[in-house]
């Protein structure tokens, strides 16, 4: 699949997921902790892309090590950013983002967020997250 076709995708899952947000209730005012998913099978080329994540402003986490049912490892981390739930801002992102995975030839798994709302106290380690 092209990058213009995944992006294309990529930018109705982002309404599709702000969309949803909204209709639960979630804060159209509040500060979302938006985590951008990236993986590989190739540790030094997630490398190069949480770096080149982090030189866009993202703050990144350590990478995580998977062992898949097949034997395989598989790396990931995410590239985390704090702002409102914007469709605009998002879309900005995920294009800067899924370029970026096609340069170091890694993979983009899209990106996900915590509910918001009036009812859930911040510290709940048992908030609903959606991807």
């Amino acid at each position: 699949m092209s990058i213009e076709r995944m992006l294309q995708e990529q930018l109705e899952e982002n309404r599709e997921i702000v969309q949803a947000l909204m209709d639960d209730g979630s804060d159209p005012d509040a500060e979302y902790v938006i985590e951008h998913h990236f993986s590989s099978t190739n540790f030094d080329r997630l490398e190069k892309a949480a770096v080149d994540a982090f030189k866009l402003g993202f703050e990144v986490n350590d990478a995580e090590e998977i062992e898949l049912e097949d034997g395989s490892t598989l790396y990931c981390f995410d590239a985390i950013a704090n702002h409102r739930l914007e469709v605009e801002l998002l879309d900005q992102a995920c294009e800067q983002l899924m370029n970026l995975a096609v340069k170091q030839k890694v993979d983009y798994d899209g990106w996900g967020t915590y509910f918001v709302g009036d009812e859930m106290p911040e510290d709940d380690e048992d908030e609903e997250t959606l991807h």
